[in-house]
């Protein structure tokens, strides 16, 4: 069990997140002042959508170097959405893409799927052991994750959480099976079919900051700017 919480600063929020306000106050709100300010009375105008996993250690407005109002963020367990389901329960993520496409007009979504994910890792583990303690009795993640059944099929063997390879592997499939669940939704199939839309896939390695994207016709992920990362890592050296 974690340690309690410390005692709150005057507002009420964790005193980490009183000093980054602090600093983002003195730094990037005042050298950009006009743009939120443009954000604010103009609205939002992202071109992309990124759907990402909620994990701390993938942050896309980092890895993209984004501004506010740049990007669109869905962020959840595993960077997944489920299938088209017209139904009367509640979808998230359903709805934020329904935004971003019909309201927003995004041009480009992106599914950014990365290493080591907890998600993935969590699906082998119950698929591999059906009694593996869950996080609570409600076991939300459990449910969630089960969208991850298709992609594992794909790949032709037991699932083993164990397995490096295997679970590295499953994070490829599991933005693919994004992708294919993406496209079971009208009006991604209607804007796409007309050139309004593209789908992407992309991998980050949260280990060595290398970027990766999905090349759909070979199946194939295929590294970004691969210059530019070994020149990070030689300068890092010095």
């Amino acid at each position: 069990m974690a340690a309690a919480p410390g005692p709150a600063k005057k507002g009420g929020l964790p005193p980490r997140l009183i000093e980054g306000y602090e600093v983002f106050l003195s730094g990037r709100f005042r050298s950009a002042q006009a743009r939120f300010r443009a954000l604010a009375e103009e609205g939002q105008k992202p071109t992309t959508m990124v759907i990402c996993c909620c994990d701390s250690r993938v942050d896309p407005e980092s890895i993209f170097d984004a501004g506010p109002g740049e990007l669109f963020v869905l962020r959840n367990v595993a960077a997944l959405v489920p299938p088209y389901e017209p139904d009367d329960h509640f979808h998230g993520a359903s709805a934020a893409l329904e935004y971003a496409l019909m309201a927003l007009e995004v041009q480009h979504v992106v599914v950014l799927g990365h290493g080591q994910c907890g998600g993935v890792k969590a699906y082998a583990m119950i698929a591999a052991d059906p009694e593996t303690p869950r996080l609570s009795h409600s076991d939300f993640v459990g449910d969630w994750i089960k969208m991850l059944a298709p992609a594992a099929e794909r790949l032709g063997q037991a699932p083993d959480p164990e397995d490096k390879d295997y679970l590295h592997r499953l994070e490829f499939e599991s933005i693919k099976q994004t992708l294919v669940n993406l496209r079971s939704f009208p009006m991604v199939q209607v804007l796409e079919h007309r050139g309004y839309l593209r789908l992407h896939g992309a991998f980050f390695s949260v280990s060595n900051g290398k970027l990766l994207a999905l090349d759909e016709q070979s199946g194939d992920f295929l590294p970004i700017a691969e210059k530019a990362h070994a020149d990070a890592f030689l300068e890092a050296r010095f």
